[in-house]
C-alpha cells in the first residue's frame, strides 16, 4: 500500500486540525481503505471557550461527509469530560447516546458526530484514524480470520470480537483496550468491520494505518489470494436495453417508486456473474456491516424480483419480533442483482445511490474473491445484518424521510440537447432530479456537464444504428426510460416553393419527421415499461398552426410529426403513454439567432431589437427555458390526464389566435 504524506503538502497544514484535514483527504483517496462516507477520523484538542476556560474537545468526522473531500468544517467538536463520562455508564441506549453527543457540540452548526465518538473519546491518543480496509476485511471475512489477524499482528494491535456500532462496542473497547493493550500496540482490528490506527501526531497514526494495512496485503500475497486473475474478455452482448428496462419496471414496483438501474457488463462484472458458486457466495452478506446501511440489501441473484420480495418480507417478520423497538419495514427491492448476461445491476433513488452501490461492490468482488482464495469467505450471521440494516438510528432517518425531487428515480432523452431548447430542457429536468441522456450531433455534447447524472451522446439523428447504440448506452447507465423530449431540428433558409430543392426538402423531412419516427418506434418499448408510465413532448413550431411563405419544407415536417404525434397518442394511450406537443415561436436565444441576425431581422420590420424580441400579444420575451419548463411540467403531475394537447409558447400570436 502507498503511503501518500507529502512533507510540502503537509507544510501547507499549520495546526492540529488542519493536519487531521489533510490526513484524512490521504485515507479518503485510497478506496481500499474507505468508501463513500466510509471511515472515520478524530484529532483532540485543548481550546478556549467563550470565558477563557480551557477545555479538551473531540474533533470527530461528522455523519454525511466523505473523507475524501472533508473540510474543517466537517468535523463535529464535542466537549471530551461529557464523552469519557458516558463511557462509564453500563448502558445507553443509541437515540440517546446521539442526543448526548448533539447536545455536547461547540458548534450548533456542525454535522452530527458520528456514533463512534465515544470510541474515540476512550482511545488515548490524540489522532485516530479508523478505515474499512479491503485487506483487513478480507481475512477477517474466514474462518479462522481472527487466528490469521493475530498471526499478522501479535501484540501491536488489539482484537474486538464483532459487536454493532453504537455505545456498546465503545464500552467493549474501552474495556478490552484498557486489558490488552501495551507499549508496542499501534492499531485495533474491528472483526468483520475495520481497522483503528493511533498516534500523537497525524503523520504517525497515518504511517501506522497504511503499515498495518500493508502488512495484511502482504499476507495475502504470501498466501496467494492478493493477486486477482484478470477476467476474460466478454465477447459483445445482443441488445439488452429491453430486458433492462423489464428488470427496471419490476424493481420500481416492489421500491414503490421509480429506480434507477445500472448494468455493469464488463469483464470483472460478468466473470463473477457467472461463478459457479455465485448462488452461494453473493448470497451470504457484506463484506462488513457498514455497507449495509448505503446499500439496504443484501445481493440478489437472478431476476425473480417478486420471489426475492417475498423471501425478504418472510424473514423480515420473522426477525421483526426480537427487536428492540418496532420496525418501519425498508422498502424489500433488491439493491444489486446478478445476471450471467446482464451483469451486476446497481439500483438505486437517484444515479449517484446506484454509483455507489456499484462501486462498494465492485471492492466486494475483490474481497470475495481474495477469502475464497484464503479458504472461505464467510460473512457475519444474517442476524447481526437484520440488526444493523434496522438500527434504531437507522428507523429514525426512515421515519424523517424527506421528500425527493419530482422526478427522483426517472430517467429522460433529450434530442438537440446541446444548446437552445434542448439544452434548457436537460437543465429543466436534472434540476427535477431526472437522470437525463443529451443526444446531438454536435460532439461537445459529450462534455457538456459533469455529472453522473447526464450521459451525453454525440449522434446523428438521421442514423438508426447510432439511434439503437444510444439507447443501449442509455438504458445500460440508468436503466430505462421515462420521458422522451423530441427537440433535434434543423431550420432552413427562407426558399418559396417554386425554388425549394428537392434534396433540400428530402434533409429537412429526414431531420425533423423521419428521425422523429425512428425515436419515437425505437423508444416506445421502452416508455411502455415505464414505471409511472411513458411521457412525450413534441418541440414543434408556430408554423403548424400558422405557416409563414418561405418555409415549406419545414412547416410541412413539423406539421407532419405533429399529426404523428396525434395518431401516437391514440396508439399509447393503451399503454399509459401520454404524448403532448408545444409550438414556441420567436426564441432568439439559440445559437441560430446571433446578435447580427436579429439586428437584421429587426430592421427589416421597422423595430428595434427590443420590439423585434418582444413583439407579440403579450409583449414577452420567450426564451428556451420557458419552452423547457414547460415541457418538464407537460412530463409531470399537472398534465397526468393530457395527451394529444398542442401548447402555444409564443407570448401570444395574432395568426395563431
Amino acid at each position: 500500500m502507498e503511503n501518500l504524506w507529502n512533507d510540502k503538502e503537509a507544510a501547507q497544514y499549520p495546526d492540529d486540525l488542519d493536519l487531521r484535514v489533510y490526513t484524512s483527504r490521504l485515507l479518503g483517496r485510497d478506496k481500499s481503505l474507505v468508501l463513500h462516507g466510509g471511515g472515520n477520523t478524530s484529532v483532540k484538542i485543548r481550546q478556549k471557550n467563550l470565558l477563557g476556560e480551557e477545555q479538551d474537545i473531540l474533533y470527530v468526522k461528522g455523519s454525511g461527509w466523505d473523507l475524501e473531500t472533508i473540510e474543517e468544517g466537517g468535523f463535529a467538536p464535542v466537549r471530551m469530560a461529557h464523552l469519557l463520562k458516558l463511557a462509564e455508564l453500563d448502558t445507553l441506549p443509541d437515540p440517546q447516546m446521539v442526543n448526548e453527543l448533539l447536545t455536547h457540540m461547540t458548534r450548533a452548526s456542525a454535522p452530527a458526530p458520528s456514533v463512534e465518538t465515544i470510541l474515540h473519546a476512550t482511545l488515548p491518543y490524540k489522532f485516530v484514524d479508523h478505515t474499512h480496509a479491503d485487506a483487513v476485511v478480507t481475512i477477517t471475512n474466514t474462518a479462522d480470520g481472527e487466528a490469521r489477524i493475530r498471526e499478522i499482528y501479535g501484540n501491536s494491535v488489539v482484537v474486538i470480537p464483532y459487536v454493532m456500532p453504537g455505545f456498546d462496542l465503545a464500552r467493549l473497547c474501552a474495556q478490552k483496550f484498557a486489558a490488552e493493550s501495551t507499549a508496542d500496540t499501534v492499531g485495533m482490528v474491528l472483526l468483520n468491520h475495520g481497522i483503528f490506527s493511533f498516534g500523537d501526531s497525524a503523520k504517525l497514526a497515518y504511517d501506522r494505518m497504511i503499515e498495518l494495512v500493508s502488512k495484511a496485503e502482504q499476507y495475502l500475497a504470501q498466501q496467494g489470494a492478493w493477486e486477482i486473475p484478470a477476467a476474460a474478455a466478454v465477447p459483445s452482448a445482443p441488445a439488452l436495453r429491453g430486458e433492462i428496462a423489464a428488470l427496471r419496471r419490476e424493481v420500481s414496483a416492489a421500491a414503490g417508486f421509480p429506480v434507477i438501474v445500472s448494468s455493469h457488463r464488463d469483464a470483472k462484472s460478468l466473470a463473477f456473474a457467472r461463478r459457479d458458486d455465485i448462488a452461494t457466495v453473493s448470497q451470504q452478506g457484506p463484506a462488513t456491516p457498514d455497507h449495509v446501511i448505503r446499500t439496504k440489501r443484501l445481493p440478489q441473484l437472478g431476476r425473480d424480483v417478486a420471489g426475492y420480495v417475498a423471501s425478504y418480507k418472510s424473514y423480515f417478520e420473522a426477525q421483526a419480533p426480537h427487536a428492540k423497538t418496532p420496525l418501519t419495514i425498508l422498502d424489500p427491492a433488491p439493491r444489486l442483482i446478478l445476471d450471467p448476461q446482464l451483469g451486476l445491476c446497481s439500483v438505486g433513488r437517484s444515479v449517484k445511490d446506484a454509483a455507489i452501490i456499484s462501486e462498494i461492490y465492485d471492492h466486494t468482488i475483490d474481497i470475495i474473491t481474495r477469502a475464497t482464495t484464503l479458504g472461505g469467505f464467510r460473512a457475519l450471521p444474517a442476524k447481526d445484518i437484520f440488526d444493523v440494516e434496522y438500527w434504531d438510528l437507522e428507523q429514525a432517518k426512515l421515519r424523517k424521510g424527506g421528500k425527493a425531487p419530482a422526478f427522483a428515480g426517472e430517467v429522460a432523452l433529450v434530442t438537440g440537447a446541446g444548446s437552445g431548447i434542448g439544452k434548457a430542457c436537460v437543465d429543466s429536468l436534472l434540476a427535477r432530479g431526472a437522470a437525463v441522456i443529451g443526444l446531438d450531433i454536435d460532439p461537445q455534447i459529450t462534455t457538456l456537464y459533469s455529472r453522473p447524472d447526464f450521459l451525453g451522446i454525440c449522434c446523428d439523428i438521421t442514423d438508426e444504428t447510432a439511434i439503437v447504440a444510444a439507447l443501449e448506452a442509455g438504458v445500460s447507465a440508468f436503466g430505462g426510460l421515462d420521458m422522451l423530449i423530441l427537440n433535434a431540428g434543423i431550420f432552413p433558409g427562407g426558399c418559396r416553393i417554386e425554388s425549394l430543392a428537392s434534396s433540400e426538402w428530402r434533409k429537412v423531412m429526414n431531420v425533423n419527421l423521419d428521425a422523429n419516427l425512428v425515436l419515437m418506434r425505437e423508444c416506445h418499448p421502452l416508455l411502455k415499461a415505464a414505471p409511472n408510465s411513458g411521457r412525450v413532448v413534441i418541440i414543434g413550431s408556430k408554423n403548424v398552426p400558422a405557416p409563414g411563405p418561405g418555409a415549406a419544407s419545414y412547416s410541412a415536417a413539423k406539421a407532419g410529426l405533429n399529426q404523428l404525434a396525434r395518431v401516437a397518442a391514440l396508439e399509447w394511450g393503451g399503454d399509459g403513454i401520454r404524448i403532448n406537443s408545444l409550438h414556441p415561436n420567436a426564441v432568439f436565444d439559440t445559437a441560430i439567432w446571433t446578435e447580427e441576425v436579429l439586428a437584421s431581422r429587426a430592421k427589416h420590420y421597422g423595430l428595434t431589437v427590443e420590439e423585434y424580441k418582444t413583439n407579440n400579444v403579450l409583449k414577452v420575451e420567450v426564451r428556451s427555458r420557458d419552452v423547457a419548463e414547460l415541457a418538464a411540467e407537460m412530463c409531470g403531475p399537472l398534465f397526468a390526464k393530457t395527451t394529444a394537447s398542442q401548447v402555444p409558447v409564443d407570448g401570444g400570436n395574432e395568426r395563431v389566435i
